[in-house]
């Protein structure tokens, strides 16, 4: 394990300077899942869910809560993102809609918290709109598919699909 960045040396927490690291393009996926009864997703295919649209909705979430991460999680820097792409797939099994989330900068430090809050927030937007309909969803499991850019270079997860939107 190496040394955590976001602590001093006196073990107090720390927003890390990232300074002296170079710019850099860089990329994050992320992928989530919302599982839910068939009568659930049918509400979303058929566009009756009484909210509204619900893939319009966790869409414009998830976008705007990855240009929002630097204020909902702390020690995270606000980024100048120049891209953030959600897709939202319905799915007959498992039952439920998939979340793909990629998101991009040019800047001193990475993506991967953006992309996941990308992906939580819609997962969480998919579950307001039909907690009236289905109470016994559940959201999961949400995970960092792939990182690009940096010091450290490309990250893939071992099992990673192709789930994540493409341009």
């Amino acid at each position: 394990m190496t040394e955590l960045s976001h602590l001093n040396e006196k073990g107090e927490a720390r927003m890390v300077d990232v300074s002296e690291k170079s710019v850099t393009q860089r990329t994050a996926r992320a992928e989530g899942f919302v599982a839910m009864a068939p009568a659930t997703l049918a509400l979303v295919e058929k566009g009756e869910a009484k909210k509204g649209d619900v893939l319009a909705t966790a869409r414009i979430a998830g976008i705007m809560a990855a240009k929002r991460t630097h204020e909902l999680i702390p020690l995270c820097h606000p980024l100048l993102l120049t891209k953030v792409t959600l897709d939202l797939a319905p799915s007959a099994a498992p039952c439920g809609i998939a979340v793909a989330a990629e998101v991009r900068v040019t800047g001193q430090t990475g993506v991967e918290m953006e992309a996941l809050t990308a992906v939580s927030v819609a997962c969480l937007t998919i579950y307001d709109m039909l907690k009236a309909a289905d109470k016994g969803m559940t959201i999961g499991p949400i995970r960092l598919l792939e990182k690009t850019g940096g010091r450290s270079g490309i990250w893939r997860a071992a099992d990673a699909t192709a789930n994540a939107p493409t341009e």
